[in-house]
């Protein structure tokens, strides 16, 4: 069963991973309206690891980086959905407009991000790799986007 965790206790499961020798995926993302190709990349970042933790965008954070009208899904409601999907084993919400924080502290064994990220672009890379562990993209096979759906609710609803 996944969960909606705060850092402190993350932070002592991870111990625990660590001593069983499991290997722990981190990703991240605002996954403000899901579909399918979320669905997709978290299933196949799972299969890379043993757990997989998801770093949310809180509110605030989607906000600055989105823009004033979004999230459409508040972080609590963004959370429940996102850690009831059968491949997602933590969320953990996070505040700052990037995971950097969050990274530096759980220190992943593999950080995933979508292929459309330079590599010198993913934020953590440095902190993953310099503690053994590995930095993957994941190819997006469902070309969908929160943005694209939220423009053809618009452009449906408004002729």
């Amino acid at each position: 069963m996944s969960m909606v965790i705060e850092l402190n206790d993350l932070l002592e499961l991870r111990k625990k991973f660590k001593e069983e020798k499991k290997k722990v995926v981190f990703t991240n993302g605002c996954f403000d309206l899901l579909h399918a190709g979320h669905v997709d990349y978290l299933n196949k970042a799972k299969a890379l690891g043993d757990f997989l933790i998801v770093g949310l965008n809180s509110d605030a954070s989607v906000r600055r980086i989105k823009g004033a009208r979004r999230p459409l899904i508040n972080q609590k409601e963004r959370a429940l959905i996102i850690s009831n999907l059968k491949a997602v084993d933590y969320v953990v919400i996070f505040e700052e407009d990037t995971p950097a924080e969050l990274i530096s502290a759980i220190i992943p064994d593999v950080l995933i991000k979508g292929a459309d990220w330079a590599a010198d672009q993913i934020v953590g890379r440095n902190i993953v790799e310099a503690n053994g562990g590995e930095v993957k993209t994941i190819k997006f096979e469902i070309d969908q986007s929160t943005t694209r759906i939220i423009e053809l609710i618009l452009n449906r609803y408004n002729k």
